[in-house]
């Protein structure tokens, strides 16, 4: 079992950056494949940004240049910078952790809000 805790969203203005954090717990943090999905109002939840347990990255085209996404296996916690924020970064982001067997969880998401 593993139990993630998002952290970092907020209000900011067009242009502007956060960073998201989740923390996870409850499990080898290590062998999990981690990754960033967001859902907008009215939207289907859209995957982000994913990175391995060996550290490759991926993006989805939109946030590419802009967002990167990284891990500290000895803080268990997994990071996305968000960069160049536009209004339809808007959503609450999730984080979705799958160990290589494929058992999966979701933390419980963060509100990010880009508007002036």
């Amino acid at each position: 079992q593993v139990q993630l805790v998002e952290s970092g969203g907020g209000l900011v203005q067009p242009g502007g950056s956060l960073r998201l954090s989740c923390a996870a717990s409850g499990s080898i943090f290590s062998i999990y494949n981690m990754n960033w999905y967001r859902q907008a109002p009215g939207k289907q939840r859209e995957w982000v940004a994913g990175i391995t347990s060996g550290g490759a990255t991926v993006y989805v085209d939109s946030v590419k240049g802009r967002f990167t996404i990284s891990r500290d296996n000895a803080k268990n916690t997994v990071y996305l910078q968000m960069n160049s924020l536009k209004p339809e970064d808007t959503a609450v982001y999730y984080c979705y952790a799958q160990r290589p067997t494929g058992t999966a969880y979701w933390g419980q998401g963060t509100q990010v809000t880009v508007s002036s």
